[in-house]
């Protein structure tokens, strides 16, 4: 907030809204003073802002009354407020920026390393068909990158400097408004919007949007891992982390379930966020306080996902003998969809569907492989109709361009 006090007085003293020589002071002195949040405690609580007063302390501590008279000239509480947390938000996304390009790029060597590692895909938490463990990996990672995409444009649509005055109308900011706005937009390196949003909250939410984005597909990871990594499945290691205190053979999936839980957190949170965006009038305290105690929990709920993602990135291992047993297991059913794509080029697909739903139902009844059955009832099936590295589509592919995405990060 005192960077944004200080630029504004540089921008007015330049546009000679105030005297230039007070303008270059108070810019100074907002570089060089310090302010102890603390001390103003007791003011923000009886003024419901910290603005009034921090500018009380800044004038005061500048020791040059004739000079701290022009400090927050025009301004409202809330440009300096919403400015400030624009700037805290841009460190925000920057911070996530870097720890998102580490995630990917982790998860995109891995999916190189295993782009044909085959297991069982699951739909309904049921064996699907074949697919890899890269092409997973690709899963996890692709929404992350299409994010890492989108920064640029959410910055340049989000970013915004508030400059409006009391009722957003710049009444006390002088003929000048305009240009005061366009250059303190420049001289903090934020967006200029060209009006007043003390009561559109649209910046605040497309960027928790972006957030909320980043969150699900960190949340869709740590879901299917807890799942992975259980140990009916036991398809993935997920590190060293999670000992218990009492069952020594206990590796409990922590990072994942903590990653998880931030993300159940952040729908809660962010859905406050939607009903904090509705301000009565020119401006709202209870919505914008609402809002105050909502966006510090979303950023710091989303670092600690990200420092959880990150870790499980870098540690997580898959265990192929056990994709392999997967993938045998279950009486082949998981070949169940080559079988009758197989099927069909000798038969109408329709009839294809029902008979090798008829052999799914016998190899369930009997407890006898699908393999067997369908060989005997029909001889001349090829022989890679049930070896599941034929079946996994486009998995390896899919791994080796997510893999190609990451690496150039």
């Amino acid at each position: 907030m005192l960077l944004v006090e200080g630029a504004l007085a540089k921008v007015q003293g330049g546009l000679g809204v105030i005297p230039e020589i007070s303008s270059a002071a108070i810019h100074r002195a907002s570089l060089e003073v310090q302010i102890d949040p603390g001390a103003l405690a007791e003011a923000t609580g009886q003024n419901g802002v910290s603005v009034p007063g921090l500018v009380t302390a800044f004038r005061a501590e500048m020791k040059a009354p004739e000079h701290a008279q022009y400090a927050h000239w025009g301004a409202t509480s809330q440009d300096i407020i919403d400015t400030g947390l624009m700037l805290r938000l841009r460190q925000a996304l920057a911070l996530a920026e870097a720890d998102l390009i580490m995630v990917a790029k982790a998860l995109g060597t891995s999916a190189k390393d295993h782009a044909g590692l085959a297991m069982p895909a699951r739909t309904y938490a049921q064996h699907a068909t074949p697919t890899t463990w890269g092409a997973v990996l690709a899963q996890f990672g692709a929404p992350l990158i299409d994010a890492l995409d989108a920064l640029e444009r959410l910055r340049a649509a989000s970013l915004w400097v508030s400059l409006s005055g009391a009722a957003g109308t710049g009444s006390a900011l002088g003929p000048q408004i305009a240009e005061t706005r366009k250059g303190l937009a420049e001289a903090l390196g934020l967006a200029d919007p060209a009006r007043s949003w003390h009561t559109d909250r649209g910046p605040i939410l497309r960027i928790a949007d972006w957030q909320g984005q980043v969150m699900a597909a960190l949340g869709h990871m740590a879901q299917t891992l807890i799942a992975l990594s259980s140990s009916d499945v036991g398809e993935v290691a997920l590190g060293p982390a999670g000992a218990s205190s009492t069952m020594p053979q206990k590796q409990n999936p922590v990072g994942a379930s903590a990653m998880l839980a931030l993300s159940q957190q952040f729908s809660g949170l962010r859905a406050s966020l939607q009903t904090a965006a509705h301000h009565t009038h020119q401006r709202d305290g209870a919505a914008w306080f609402t809002e105050w105690m909502v966006v510090p929990q979303l950023c710091l709920g989303l670092s600690a996902a990200l420092h959880h993602a990150k870790a499980l990135a870098e540690h997580m291992t898959p265990h192929p003998v056990q994709m392999d047993a997967a993938l045998a297991a279950g009486l082949g059913l998981v070949n169940a969809e080559a079988l009758s794509f197989a099927l069909s080029k000798t038969m109408p697909r329709p009839e294809a569907q029902k008979a090798v739903k008829a052999l799914c139902h016998e190899a369930l009844a009997k407890r006898a492989p699908l393999e067997g059955l369908a060989r005997a009832a029909y001889p001349d099936l090829p022989p890679e109709v049930f070896d599941p590295a034929t079946g996994i589509g486009e998995a390896e592919a899919q791994a080796h361009a997510f893999a190609t995405r990451a690496r150039v990060l």
